[in-house]
C-alpha cells in the first residue's frame, strides 16, 4: 500500500459516498471512467446513485452499515454535509474521510462558520446567535433590521430562515423556527456569486471561474459562468477567502463558498464542503468537471486546473419534468436528469447550455427556462 493509505495505481480505488442522490450519481459518472468502483450509503431505496454502484441501504448513523461501508472502501466522502458528526468521525477513524469532518462540523453550524470566517479576517454580514426572546434585542441590535432569522444547524434550499422586518417579524421567527438560531443583518448586494476550489492531497490547489447565481424561493434556479462582468481582481479576491478557508481545515476535495458581492466587496455567506449545485456547468462548460476533479483530489490523482470552453450556464430543472426532445433540440442544450420521480420543489436535473458567446448562450437559456417553466 502506498504512503496514502490507497491501492497502487494498477488497481482501481474503491470509494464510499455517504448519500446516493444526484450528487453522488456525478461523482461515479465521473469516477468510473477513472477505473474507480463506488458504493454509497443511503438510507432511501432506489436512490439516482443505485445503477452506479453497490448501494448499502440504511441510516447514515447505522452501525452496521457504517461497518460495511469501512470494511469495503478505500476512501470516504460525502455528497451533503449534515452527515452525522458521530458518523464522520467514525469512518475518519477508519479509512480516509474526505473532506475531513471537520469541515462537516463547522458547516453543519451556521455561527461555527460565521466565526470561522470572521478569525480568518473573510468579510460578513453582521451576526448574532440567540435563542429566547430574552436575547432577541441583542441580537438585533447587532444587526439591525430588517435582519435574517436562521437555524444554525440543517437549513438548505432557503428552509429555515426568514426574513424579519420588525422587532414583531424577529419575534414570530422565533416562534416557528425554535431555538438555536442566528440573526444576520440584511445585505443590499448586487448579486449573488460562488466560488469552487479544489484541495489535493498533495497541496495543490485550483479554482473554478466565479460563478453568479440566481435563486427564487431559496432554490438556485440559474448559473452564468464566468460571472458577467468579474474583474480578475474579483477572482483573485475569491480565491484568497476560498484558501483561507481550506487551509484552516487541512482541506481535500471540492470546496464551494457562497458570496455576495455588495458595493465592489465580496461578503461569505455560507460554504458547503462539497460539489455544489452551482458548479454543475462544469460537466459541460469546462474540460474537466468539478465532479472528476473532487474524485481526483479524494483519490490522491493530479488536480486538473480548470479550463473553461466557452461561456456557460445551467438552467436547475425543478418540479416537473419537460419534454427532452424539445430541449436537446436547443442549440448548446446539454441534459441531465437524475431518475427522481417529479413533486413540487425536487430539483429532478438540470440543463447547461453552452455556446460560442455570451449571447448565443443567453438566447439558448430562455428557450431552456421556457421549455422548463423555470423563471429567475
Amino acid at each position: 500500500m502506498p504512503q496514502d493509505g490507497l491501492p497502487a495505481r494498477s488497481a482501481y480505488v474503491r470509494v464510499a459516498v455517504l448519500g446516493g442522490g444526484q450528487l453522488a450519481r456525478m461523482l461515479a459518472l465521473e469516477g468510473i471512467p477513472l477505473g474507480h468502483r463506488f458504493t454509497f450509503l443511503e438510507p432511501s431505496p432506489d436512490p439516482p446513485a443505485g445503477a452506479l454502484g453497490t448501494v448499502i441501504e440504511a441510516p447514515y448513523d447505522d452501525a452496521d452499515g457504517l461497518a460495511r461501508i469501512a470494511a469495503g472502501a478505500d476512501v470516504v466522502t460525502y455528497e451533503f454535509e449534515n452527515v452525522p458528526a458521530g458518523s464522520a468521525d467514525y469512518l475518519a477513524a477508519r479509512l480516509p474521510a474526505l473532506p475531513p469532518p471537520i469541515a462537516l462540523a463547522t458547516a453543519q453550524d451556521r455561527l461555527a462558520e460565521k466565526r470561522m470566517f470572521g478569525e480568518l479576517g473573510i468579510p460578513t454580514a453582521p451576526f448574532h446567535p440567540f435563542d429566547t426572546p430574552a436575547d432577541l434585542d441583542a441580537a438585533l441590535e447587532a444587526t439591525g433590521l430588517p435582519a435574517v432569522i436562521k437555524t444554525r444547524r440543517f437549513g438548505y434550499d432557503g428552509k429555515g430562515q426568514v426574513v424579519a422586518r420588525s422587532r414583531a417579524g424577529a419575534e414570530a421567527a422565533l416562534g416557528s423556527l425554535g431555538s438555536g438560531l442566528i440573526a444576520e443583518s440584511f445585505v443590499d448586494f448586487q448579486r449573488e456569486l460562488s466560488i469552487l476550489a479544489v484541495g489535493g492531497r498533495d497541496g495543490s490547489r485550483v479554482y473554478y471561474p466565479l460563478t453568479e447565481n440566481h435563486h427564487r424561493d431559496g432554490i438556485l434556479r440559474l448559473s452564468l459562468a464566468p460571472a458577467p462582468g468579474a474583474s480578475p481582481a474579483l477572482q483573485a479576491e475569491a480565491e484568497r477567502l476560498a484558501d483561507r478557508v481550506m487551509t484552516r481545515l487541512d482541506y481535500v476535495g471540492v470546496l464551494a463558498v457562497e458570496l455576495f458581492e455588495a458595493d465592489g466587496r465580496l461578503l461569505a455567506n455560507e460554504m458547503a464542503p462539497r460539489v455544489h449545485n452551482s458548479g454543475h456547468w462544469t460537466l459541460d462548460g469546462a474540460h474537466v468537471s468539478q465532479f472528476e476533479n473532487h474524485i481526483r483530489a479524494v483519490t490522491a490523482l493530479p488536480l486538473a486546473t480548470p479550463r473553461m470552453t466557452g461561456p456557460a450556464a445551467m438552467v436547475n430543472i425543478i418540479g416537473t419534468l419537460p419534454d427532452p426532445a424539445a430541449v436537446t433540440a436547443v442549440r448548446g442544450a446539454h441534459l441531465h436528469l437524475y431518475d427522481k420521480a417529479p413533486r413540487p420543489g425536487r430539483k429532478l436535473g438540470h440543463v447547461n447550455v453552452t455556446g460560442r458567446d455570451a449571447a448565443e448562450v443567453g438566447e439558448g437559456v430562455e428557450k431552456v427556462r421556457a421549455l422548463t417553466g423555470a423563471t429567475r
